[in-house]
């Protein structure tokens, strides 16, 4: 299986290596030019928002014309949208920026659609985990890699490096990464009546709404999460940069040598109710976090719970959908997770603004407990009809 993934996988590592220099920096970017945390919300937004237009749009292009046509696309906004950061001196041109970035950013959810393409139902959950360990492997090195370039050069210097890992990306995918349709799935599109038909399943509709509950807590979070840092724990860019590389590390080894082994041996929905569990647990410990000590809880608990939440969730949506709506589908499933980060992050750097962490902490728990709700109840299902069902 790795030799099959291994190009997607070696293209996503440098994709996401430039990606991550510029995640934990880009709130403290948008306070340089002297607005409020609730700024920093409305860039989430911004980008979130174009990308729910275009999350479902590319995924049925890629259903119709091959994933790797997209993926290029893709980069190409991400190298423009970052090169632009380079020049911003002022917020307008920021919003800019991520906005030319959002609206031809489809590469994650069709970075899935090829993965499912080429690997098997059962081992779709491994598959997935290999994709989040490369994810996580880019923030090992792209966040302290940010984090030495803005404290020696400034804000410009990493969002130059990012544009140009980028560009790398988009030179290797031309020509290293073969297309993962076949010829007859490229011809066989599904119509418009049958992705409705398919997204109103009772198979893949309580995950698709499962997985918008997960994400509003995790865009609510993230949006606040380096502020949090650095209010709690005095970190600035770079601080918050290496925190970064550590949580990659742990999320590479969970990825690598924990959610193939739990999910075979419990099953994807088994091991994601658990992991959102764990993420409950990290946000609410979050308010008490005052020290090194408590920030590496919190990296274990957040660890744990994404990398067993990201790779079951596709999972569980790939293993139901139709072989030629599979982009459509997860790219349906990336345009919810957006619509998490149109309104939340405001939401949730208005609540740190005026009642501290637990506000954020509270609303993301919740959302994830709701999610984890879902779940259970999805996981009792077939035994309540069981009990229901009267003996012959």
């Amino acid at each position: 299986m790795l030799v099959r993934l291994a190009p997607i996988l070696g293209i996503t590592f440098i994709d996401i290596l430039g990606f991550s220099i510029l995640i934990p920096l880009l709130p403290f970017f948008v306070k340089h030019f002297g607005v409020g945390d609730v700024v920093v919300g409305f860039l989430f937004t911004a980008f979130a928002l174009t990308q729910f237009i275009g999350g479902p749009i590319w995924g049925n292009v890629s259903d119709r014309i091959g994933r790797k046509k997209v993926l290029i696309i893709s980069q190409i906004g991400a190298t423009i949208g970052w090169a632009m950061l380079g020049f911003a001196t002022s917020i307008v041109w920021v919003f800019v920026a991520r906005v030319v970035e959002g609206i031809a950013g489809g590469n994650i959810s069709v970075t899935k659609a090829y993965v499912a393409d080429l690997v098997e139902p059962e081992k779709r959950a491994r598959a997935f985990a290999y994709i989040g360990a490369t994810f996580s492997g880019g923030l090992i090195f792209g966040p302290a890699i940010g984090g030495l370039l803005v404290d020696r050069y400034g804000f410009s210097a990493p969002f130059w490096a990012a544009a140009a890992l980028q560009f790398v990306t988009l030179l290797a995918t031309i020509f290293f990464l073969p297309e993962s349709l076949s010829k007859s799935e490229e011809t066989t599109p599904a119509s418009f009546g049958e992705i409705v038909r398919s997204l109103q399943d009772p198979r893949i509709a309580p995950i698709l709404v499962q997985d918008l509950f997960y994400s509003m807590g995790l865009f609510g979070w993230f949006s606040v999460f380096a502020l949090i840092l650095s209010a709690q724990l005095h970190f600035g860019p770079g601080d918050t940069s290496r925190l970064f590389s550590v949580f990659g590390v742990v999320s590479v080894i969970l990825q690598i040598f924990g959610v193939g082994r739990t999910t075979d041996a419990f099953g994807s929905r088994t091991m994601s109710n658990i992991g959102f569990a764990s993420l409950i647990v990290a946000f609410a410990f979050a308010p008490f976090m005052h020290n090194l000590w408590g920030a590496g809880l919190l990296v274990a608990a957040f660890s744990f719970g994404m990398s067993h939440v990201n790779a079951t969730i596709p999972a569980l949506l790939t293993e139901n959908a139709p072989e030629n709506q599979r982009g459509t589908i997860l790219g349906s499933a990336a345009s919810l997770e957006s619509s998490s980060g149109i309104f939340m992050p405001p939401i949730s750097t208005g609540l740190l603004g005026a009642i501290g962490t637990a506000g954020p902490a509270a609303i993301s728990a919740s959302f994830v407990a709701i999610a984890l709700g879902l779940g259970i109840r999805a996981q009792l299902g077939p035994a309540r009809l069981a009990e229901a069902t009267p003996a012959e």
